[in-house]
């Protein structure tokens, strides 16, 4: 039995250097170490990718898939947390700004570059329509009750729920994850594994238990490293920004996109493999655990801290918001997809981003 670790050694060395540059960035060493740690940043995202896609393949399918959409979405609620208990301008709709950032980066860029790809390459893709009808439900109510509703209520500013309200939708957002968990990995796993696959992953060899252990280590020390150097360089960012005359709104973009940055080359690389369910797996998985785990996560900090938090969308983000959601209703709506609805998820996509810079 081969008990060697068979990882790359840039997976490891990286989130090695990541740890010795963030703690130089206590010294005053100007701009330098800032364009260090961005480098850093950018390999801890790749390492914790190829960490996570060894234990995917350790654990199988659909838990690898979970596996992934949980730690990215630890990472997103941890950079919100961190910014949160900082202060400053902006952070009570910082939450909101995020989450809705990479709901909508997910549901239009990753699932649409997917689908492109998929389209040109291989024509047609097939997948479970059961377990992405079961994934878009979910997904559907959970954005209207955490993103749309607060601008409909009367206890309190537009916007904004009430501690009692906060109470209640972030106990439904819980159930309405677990309750898309236990069918994902108990009650009916079949829906969410590959309709057919002609990928060379199924025949890979399975990496041994040391290898899949220390990836688990590396992973997690990734993640942390991408969650502390992102909150180093987030005022940087934010001056950055305001510099160029975007809205604040454009930070949380910013920090939705690096923090999906595993995900979405994780779903890539799959569809590139003839895996697209294992791609919309990751997607509207991961964009679950986005909403369904960082809003309760947020709300506990709004309510111990006695912070003010901004959930509900303006009008314009709306509108995007419930076009990409009907639009990927009737894109996944077949069992097949072809290279057109991943143009179109993609225009919307652009579109978001356009009227997030030009207001």
């Amino acid at each position: 039995m081969n008990n060697k670790i068979t990882l790359p050694i840039w997976t490891m060395l990286i989130p090695a250097l990541g740890i010795v540059a963030y703690l130089l960035s206590n010294l005053d060493l100007g701009v330098f170490i800032k364009i260090v740690l961005a480098f850093m940043l950018i390999g801890s995202v790749l390492a914790s990718v190829h960490h996570a896609e060894v234990i995917a393949h350790k654990v199988g399918e659909p838990f690898g898939t979970i596996i992934l959409a949980i730690a990215i979405t630890t990472i997103e609620v941890a950079l919100i947390v961190s910014l949160m208990l900082s202060g400053g301008d902006g952070v009570k709709e910082l939450a909101r700004d995020t989450v809705f950032a990479a709901v909508m980066i997910i549901i239009t860029a990753i699932v649409g570059i997917c689908l492109l790809k998929g389209g040109i390459k291989f024509k047609e893709q097939g997948y479970q329509l059961q377990g992405v009808n079961t994934a878009l439900i979910t997904l559907m109510a959970i954005v209207v009750l955490t993103l749309i509703l607060p601008n409909f209520t009367i206890s309190g500013p537009i916007g904004e729920y009430n501690t009692n309200q906060l109470i209640f939708v972030s106990i439904i957002s819980l159930v309405l994850y677990g309750g898309f968990i236990f069918v994902q990995t108990h009650r009916h796993r079949d829906y969410f594994l590959p309709k057919d696959s002609t990928s060379e992953d199924d025949h890979a060899v399975e990496p041994n238990k040391k290898t899949a252990t220390v990836s688990l280590i590396f992973l997690l020390v990734s993640l942390v490293l991408v969650v502390l150097m992102a909150k180093y360089l987030s005022y940087d960012l934010e001056n950055i920004v305001v510099s160029v005359g975007a809205p604040k709104s454009l930070v949380g973009v910013i920090i939705a996109a690096v923090v999906l940055l595993p995900e979405g080359l994780a779903a890539y690389r799959a569809v590139k493999m003839n895996r697209l369910q294992t791609s919309l797996n990751l997607a509207l998985g991961s964009a679950l655990a986005s909403i369904g785990l960082t809003i309760p996560a947020v709300a506990i900090v709004s309510i111990l801290m006695d912070m003010p938090l901004v959930l509900g969308v303006d009008a314009r983000s709306t509108v995007l918001l419930l076009l990409s959601m009907i639009t990927l209703v009737f894109t996944l709506a077949t069992g097949k997809t072809n290279v057109q609805q991943g143009v179109v998820l993609l225009v919307i996509f652009a579109s978001y981003l356009f009227y997030t810079i030009v207001p």
